[in-house]
């Protein structure tokens, strides 16, 4: 599922998951929503984070291995 890649990526970039929310200019708690799969993160933070991380949005999707 993508929240395991959205939480490999953060921790590859050894940054938290406050600084990902601060990226996002969201609160904490609701970034840690999408980490854990209990919220769908929206189309708009997922183009965000690939930009970030320089991958594609297929891969935070699970939509390839390919990063």
């Amino acid at each position: 599922m993508y929240f395991q890649r959205l939480r490999d990526l953060r921790e590859d970039a050894d940054k938290t998951q406050a600084e990902i929310a601060d990226l996002l200019h969201m609160q904490l708690t609701v970034y840690r929503r999408y980490e854990l799969g209990e919220r769908e993160i929206p189309v708009w933070a997922v183009i965000q984070l690939a930009k970030y991380y320089r991958t594609s949005t297929d891969y935070i999707l699970g939509l390839t291995g390919e990063r």
